[in-house]
């Protein structure tokens, strides 16, 4: 048995970031930046009015209230550029500035004197203007050239806006790492509405590591479910790998019972297992392993809780690597009461990160923490991790806190009074 520290260096060291590809801008969400991403052009590309009203040249003199302005033009958002003269000119929300003039007073601080065929003519201001308000400057918000995104960036809807905002049609990211999902044994029932018949229980770990490898960046190419001999797992496995899988996610059979088959059958494979067993809790008997053809596998436990653990802490991981995303970022908040954990095991406990009437955080780890519970999992919306040598964690001990995966924002939920 290893330390999870001395574990998570072998799945690092196994993993190798994968190669990038081009991709239309719009199929793009959520997918990882390969190269950064410089603006060829301004954003915005030409000086525009902030509002409707009228557009003056101050050249850094205010106005007067009382002023007056012949109206030489008209500029609606879309007007190709005009040379704006020594007079005013009606100007609309986002419209060029008309060259020469470099400030706008809004509609509503501006008397119309005269006006022909419904058009203004001759305007005074109602109050007064300081030189350049109301103007967006070229570039104010984007420089030509400016490195806007820098590779390792996920493509959420805020990037992919500026990113059209700016003329780029395609982009490169981290291919998707292809992953399948074996569920082992011969208790389990794949359909939800199927009845039970004695001793069966429904394979619930698949349908939850899938969606939780999806939500980590991975593409699932594969997955079902093996009964407990060991040519049926090799023929799903030729399977998933056929598929192209390049990481191997199954569920039980790791530990040490009479059908706990899969350590055997994957030497069998010529296959090297780094490591089995690492000090943790839930989830101890894990098993990562790489296979002949350099796809990684991992044998989780076949409770709940320790399948999502080893998703978590040991799949997520190894994906960040895959993806090549920077070292995940945790939060340390402090504990609102006193933890026992196990002697000499690193605790994944289900928690919620609370916020009190005075705006503080702090994580209460929840009753029931068994591998087995699954009404926990729906309660938590973080892990908190225990390291030491076990004991006791007293209350107001900082402890590490994670989402539930590796791209989810920990959700705050208020304190109980």
């Amino acid at each position: 048995m290893i330390a999870y520290s001395e574990a998570l260096q072998h799945l690092l060291d196994a993993a190798t970031p994968l190669p990038a590809e081009r991709l239309p801008l719009h199929e793009a969400g959520g997918r990882t930046l390969a190269r950064d991403i410089h603006s060829a052009q301004s954003l915005p590309p030409f000086d525009n009015s902030a509002m409707d009203g009228f557009a003056l040249r101050a050249n850094g003199t205010a106005f007067e209230a009382g002023t007056e302005f012949a109206v030489q033009g008209w500029q609606a958002a879309g007007d190709a550029g005009a040379d704006g003269g020594e007079g005013a000119w009606e100007i609309m929300t986002g419209a060029r500035m008309p060259v020469g003039l470099d400030t706008v007073v809004p509609v509503e601080n501006v008397e119309i004197l005269t006006s022909e065929d419904g058009r203004p003519t001759r305007i005074a201001l109602k109050a007064s203007v300081k030189p350049g308000q109301n103007v967006r400057l070229r570039g104010e918000d984007v420089s030509d050239g400016e490195r806007v995104l820098q590779s390792g960036q996920v493509l959420d809807i805020n990037a992919r806006t500026l990113l059209h905002a700016i003329g780029v049609a395609q982009v490169a990211v981290v291919a998707r790492p292809k992953a399948a999902v074996i569920a082992t044994g011969k208790e389990l029932v794949t359909e939800a509405a199927q009845t039970l018949e004695s001793g069966q229980i429904r394979d619930s770990n698949r349908p939850y590591l899938v969606g939780r490898l999806q939500a980590a960046g991975a593409e699932v190419v594969w997955q079902g479910t093996v009964g407990d001999e060991v040519a049926a797992f090799n023929a799903v496995l030729d399977q998933a790998l056929d598929a192209g899988a390049q990481l191997l996610i199954s569920t039980g059979a790791v530990s040490a019972g009479r059908y706990d088959f899969i350590p055997d059958a994957l030497r069998g494979r010529g296959a090297r297992i780094v490591f089995h067993k690492v000090a943790i809790r839930p989830g101890k008997p894990l098993l990562f392993a790489v296979l002949p053809n350099g796809a990684l596998y991992f044998g989780l436990p076949g409770n709940p809780v320790s399948a999502a653990v080893g998703q978590r802490f040991f799949v997520e991981p190894v994906l960040r690597r895959l993806l090549g995303l920077a070292p995940e970022q945790v939060l340390m908040l402090p504990l609102q009461a006193d933890v026992r954990t196990p002697p000499g095991l690193r605790f994944h406990a289900r928690a919620r990160v609370e916020v009190d009437a005075q705006g503080r955080l702090s994580a209460r780890v929840l009753a029931g923490q068994e591998s087995f519970r699954l009404m926990s999992m729906l309660q938590a919306n973080a892990w908190v991790v225990l390291d030491g040598e076990g004991g006791l964690a007293p209350a107001g001990t900082p402890v590490r806190v994670q989402g539930w995966g590796h791209q989810d924002p920990v959700q705050l939920a208020s304190q109980e009074p």
